[in-house]
């Protein structure tokens, strides 16, 4: 496992899977909230397979980069935290000289990734955004709503009623929701510093711009996950990108899936097609 020191001291583990053969590519993983980077281990080793080099870190506040405890980032803890993902890129390209790289973000790693977009884009030949959403837009209709329960992801579950278990959102398969809930690991969300800080970023990622437009860009969502309302979240996130002049964008919307989408039902589907994006992408 690889390390390296953040900017404040914070220790941040990445987990790599290699190929038996040479490396075509990298493929940067960025995991959600409330979650660790080796729950991405079967992707890493399709991709592997593929003769990519997969890296994820574990995030500071998540997994074995917890340094003050779940969720926790840390003061300016979401900036470091999108500063980290370049501090990997760059540690990547150095590994692995002269092959491009791909990154790839689900649910708060996207959001994370939006904003690396912004900061950092000239690292990356290419960005992926799984479960991904307009983060401002769905700050206020969580604001708006009426409280659900006293769990962080209750207003998530809530369109799902009945439902059978605390995570039903996640996935309409039983058995992934289930690991997820056994994972010690996992099922937190950030602490009320860290939501601050995520919530000042929103202003930003709500007025992309100097984005380079010919840089690929691809969205993967299911339109019954709960972060999107129906598609209108990410569709403006998508409206946003092109009026900022992104001309090489993808639209994946998958008809009932909900938000993990690389562990939905039909996740043979979505690997499929970010599997192709990534061919390209990488040449």
């Amino acid at each position: 496992m690889l390390t390296f020191t953040s900017q404040d001291g914070v220790r941040v583990h990445v987990h790599s899977w290699l190929p038996d053969g040479p490396v075509r590519g990298v493929v940067q993983i960025a995991h959600g909230m409330g979650e660790h980077a080796l729950r991405y281990d079967p992707l890493a080793g399709h991709l592997t397979a593929r003769g990519y080099a997969v890296h994820a870190a574990d995030h500071r506040g998540h997994g074995r980069s917890a340094h003050a405890g779940p969720g926790r980032l840390g003061d300016g803890g979401w900036n470091l935290l999108v500063d980290d993902l370049a501090t990997l890129t760059r540690a990547a390209r150095d590994r692995h000289p002269g092959v491009p790289v791909v990154l790839l973000g689900h649910s708060m790693g996207s959001f994370a990734a939006q904003q690396y977009l912004l900061d950092h884009a000239e690292l990356v030949d290419g960005v992926a955004l799984s479960g991904t959403t307009a983060v401002d837009a769905l700050l206020t209709a969580l604001a708006e709503a009426p409280r659900a329960g006293d769990g962080p992801f209750d207003a998530f579950n809530a369109p799902f009623a009945p439902v059978r278990t605390e995570a039903d959102w996640l996935s309409r398969d039983e058995e992934q929701v289930d690991a997820y809930l056994a994972d010690p690991l996992c099922g937190f969300g950030l602490d009320l510093q860290g939501l601050a800080e995520l919530a000042d970023a929103a202003g930003r990622l709500a007025a992309p711009a100097g984005i380079p437009a010919a840089l690929p860009v691809a969205l993967f969502v299911g339109d019954r996950d709960p972060l999107n309302a129906r598609l209108a979240h990410s569709d403006l996130l998508v409206a946003r990108y092109r009026e900022a002049g992104l001309t090489d964008l993808v639209y994946h919307r998958y008809e009932g899936a909900r938000h993990e989408v690389l562990n939905e039902t039909n996740r043979d589907e979505v690997v499929a097609d970010l599997t192709a994006w990534i061919e390209r992408v990488t040449g």
